[in-house]
């Protein structure tokens, strides 16, 4: 998402030069669980203070950003984000980008469940797994039994 080609392909987005960021869409029930949890659950995951970069996967289409819906979601992405800046809990500034959905375009079907398809994978274990883990101590209480 984030780019404006149409239907790119992950070797084109791969080059840094579209715009596009490698995202995942997450369609959610509102009764079941808020966009104010899923923006904690973001937040709380990963490092939104590196530019362009997760991990040791390094360009823009790895930069932290959080594509809203309407104007409720931006807000309450601005809001989170304001609050953890004032909080001082990084070093660095927040430099995750809020941005409006303009088209969503899925990966290749090698891409699709990647983790779930490859879990001995050394890209899998160093990267993935430690945010999983990170994940289910963070929320542990959280989690129903026999998630996927």
């Amino acid at each position: 998402s984030g780019g404006d080609e149409h239907n790119p392909d992950y070797k084109l987005v791969s080059t840094g030069k579209t715009r596009y960021a490698e995202v995942s869409r997450i369609v959610f029930n509102p009764e079941v669980i808020s966009y104010s949890k899923l923006l904690e659950v973001f937040w709380k995951t990963h490092d939104p203070t590196t530019l362009n970069r997760q991990g040791a996967d390094v360009g823009p289409q790895y930069r932290s950003v959080i594509f809203y819906h309407n104007e409720r979601q931006k807000e309450l992405a601005v809001h989170y984000k304001n609050e953890l800046e004032k909080a001082g809990i990084w070093d660095k500034p927040v430099v995750t980008e809020i941005s409006p959905l303009k088209n969503f375009y899925k990966a290749e079907n090698y891409h699709q469940d990647y983790y779930k398809n490859n879990p001995s994978n050394a890209y899998c274990n160093f990267v993935i797994t430690p945010k999983i883990e990170k994940f289910e101590k963070l929320f542990k209480d959280e989690i129903k039994t026999g998630y996927q």
